[in-house]
């Protein structure tokens, strides 16, 4: 490792093996402190560590320096245990997402920070500088991007809680907008669903050639396994075919699929409707599959957004988009409008019964009750 001391014995600019960049470190009051100069040439390294150098002096000068833990320690410690101890609880790409928030605006943010300045007031600017943020051009992130970065610096405080480097977690809840507006999720009616699985059956006789065929009947199959299971996308492209099973259910005396899924809630199960298993069995005979391969090894999102422009399905009457998530949506609101039990639908779809209120059920017309509504009281 090179090294080069600077500025008194107790800084010094290094070099890591694998790394191109310099990387400045100093000891202030027995703790050590270390920042990437972004720099290959020594001799801009030294400015920019020597700058770095006098601002720690500075903030030691104004007793803003302790040997508190901070933000990126805490951060550090969740992102050590967290894969670790929710192995097999939580879907891998939850858990990158939490370190890709970290990395990206958590970290820079509050990293420095000393765990106990971390409060209400200092989230909110971090939350004011996300949606003003200084490039114009940059997206501003939605309600619900938010909502997770708050959740993920949430659980980096509590880490820091568990550790005895924060006494308690503060009120980082965001104020103002407590509530937003509840919309219903887009969903296809039985009339746009069936118009969708008869243009997809349309395409299929005007493809041309085997590969486009062959594709053709991939997307209708999909669209038609998909309404019937309430599959969430994510869900579906990790499907193998050694997950599916065809069985009779005794229950309901019917042929249906009995389907492993792994998603974002780690290994659920779900019992199909009568509706999945030809085309799951067409999937079978067309491809002749290895158990471990993918049902939906082809991705179809450019086929389907083409089918649903070219006949006028690309928005719902409130204008939210369609896509393949509408099909879980449209698998849960056709079993509410047949009258299945809420619980088991949500135990099936891997949700919970207040999401499915929430968005789905008060959305229905036929979940309101006229004869408990209009009761008239006896004369």
């Amino acid at each position: 490792m090179k090294k080069h001391t600077i500025s008194g014995q107790d800084a010094y600019l290094y070099k890591r093996k694998n790394s191109r960049f310099w990387q400045a470190a100093v000891c202030i009051d027995g703790k050590n402190y270390r920042k990437s100069t972004k720099s290959e040439s020594l001799a801009r390294a030294k400015d920019v560590a020597e700058d770095w150098f006098l601002t720690l002096r500075g903030k030691k000068i104004a007793g803003q320096l302790s040997n508190e833990k901070t933000f990126a320690d805490a951060a550090k410690q969740f992102m050590y245990e967290y894969e670790v101890l929710t192995e097999g609880e939580r879907n891998e790409r939850w858990v990158q997402d939490h370190y890709r928030r970290l990395r990206i605006y958590l970290i820079p943010f509050f990293g420095d920070m000393p765990l106990s300045k971390i409060h209400a007031g200092i989230v909110q600017e971090y939350r004011i500088s996300r949606l003003r943020p200084e490039d114009e051009s940059a997206r501003i992130p939605s309600r619900s991007t938010m909502h997770h970065e708050t959740v993920t610096l949430r659980q980096v405080l509590k880490t820091a809680v568990r550790h005895g480097w924060l006494t308690y977690v503060p009120d980082i809840s965001a104020p103002y907008k407590t509530s937003g507006k509840i919309s219903h999720r887009a969903w296809f009616s039985n009339a746009e669903y069936k118009r969708l699985y008869e243009k997809t059956r349309e395409n299929i006789k005007k493809a041309k050639g085997d590969r486009q065929k062959y594709l053709a009947e991939q997307l209708h199959d999909k669209i038609l396994f998909m309404a019937n299971t309430g599959m969430r996308p994510d869900e579906a492209n990790c499907l193998q075919y050694r997950d599916v099973e065809i069985i009779h259910d005794e229950d309901s005396d019917q042929t249906i699929l009995l389907i492993e899924v792994r998603g974002k809630r780690g290994v659920g199960y779900c019992k199909s409707t009568t509706g999945a298993v030809r085309p799951f069995e067409r999937m079978l005979k067309r491809n002749k599959p290895d158990p471990h391969d993918l049902v939906f090894g082809q991705d179809h999102k450019r086929q389907f957004n083409r089918i649903l422009e070219e006949n006028n399905l690309k928005f719902d009457r409130q204008g939210n988009r369609w896509t393949f998530y509408s099909l879980r949506h449209s698998y849960i609101s056709f079993r509410l409008l047949e009258g299945a039990d809420i619980y088991q639908i949500a135990k099936n779809c891997r949700t919970s019964v207040e999401m499915i209120e929430k968005h789905y059920a008060v959305h229905l017309k036929n979940n309101l009750d006229a004869s408990t509504i209009n009761v008239r009281k006896g004369r």
